[in-house]
């Protein structure tokens, strides 16, 4: 016979149910494979005391195993554990205490606040499925009138609508199992109501910037083109420049006499030669 596997223990966090032990202390050619069995009042009442074999965890090398979807009910259950090696198995391992899903460790939920036109938006992460949230909501100062809401896990958010704009709310949440498991408060989270019409100011501020801007381009561009001769001349004058910024003085490019052009007039004289043709002009 194997030693049986010690130190069997249930974590059981929102409502996620595992299983540990320790791995077996002996020596084995082959890998130890172990499996885990429950038994809830259903078996044990109705079935005469039958086990029941977790799906999950049957010949698994792991030393953990996770119960979550095996324990459906808020029952007491029996679960032990027992390791293989080849063909030799040893002796069942069994908790130390019927466990019950009530006994969870709720931890403080994960909040997010955000106003959101005129109302808040409070979501979650990380819930456990079956529980359910508490959701004290109040104005800022005024702590003994608040409201509480109450939501399914699985709902994720939650939003509270028609509240006074311009006022502060504050918020805080508990995980709750039922009247007497709940997990600590979350930290207060407070925010300030903007009102249905904040969704729509900016853009519309910035369009509204847009259209000025452009009707004042516009409007300066077709002043300055279609500007009449006189009207121009009375707002945009021509200031003369200053006489220390002209010069006094001549610029002359001399030219040398290979640059000069010389032009002479030439006379065409029209002259008559004995054996030529009368009228034909002669060039000298």
């Amino acid at each position: 016979m194997l030693p049986p596997p010690s130190c069997v223990s249930m974590e059981s966090v929102n409502m996620k149910h595992v299983l540990r032990w320790r791995p077996l202390q002996a020596p084995c050619d082959a890998a130890v494979l172990y499996s885990v069995q429950f038994q809830g009042e259903f078996e044990l009442m109705v079935l005469n005391g039958s086990w029941v074999d977790a799906p999950d965890c049957q010949h698994t090398p792991h030393t953990h195993c996770d119960l979550t979807f095996d324990l459906g009910s808020d029952s007491d259950y029996n679960i032990h554990v027992r390791g293989r090696c080849g063909p030799e198995l040893s002796a069942w391992t069994k908790l130390s205490r019927p466990f019950n899903r009530r006994d969870t460790v709720l931890v403080v939920p994960e909040m997010t606040l955000a106003a959101v036109s005129d109302g808040l938006q409070v979501s979650f992460n990380n819930l456990p499925l079956t529980a359910a949230i508490s959701v004290a909501v109040w104005k800022r100062g005024d702590e003994q009138q608040a409201a509480v809401y109450s939501m399914p896990a699985d709902q994720g958010a939650l939003h509270v609508a028609a509240l006074q704009e311009g006022a502060v709310y504050c918020v805080r949440a508990q995980t709750v199992l039922d009247s007497q498991l709940h997990s600590r408060s979350t930290d207060t989270q407070c925010v300030s109501i903007t009102g249905p019409d904040v969704a729509w100011k900016k853009p519309t501020t910035v369009t509204v910037t847009v259209i000025v801007m452009a009707g004042l381009l516009f409007a300066a561009f077709w002043s300055t083109v279609r500007c009449p001769a006189d009207a121009c001349q009375a707002y945009f004058r021509k200031e003369p420049l200053p006489h220390s910024l002209k010069p006094d003085w001549d610029v002359q490019i001399p030219m040398g006499p290979e640059e000069e052009v010389l032009c002479e007039r030439i006379h065409v004289v029209p002259s008559v030669e004995s054996h030529g043709s009368p009228g034909a002009p002669e060039f000298s």
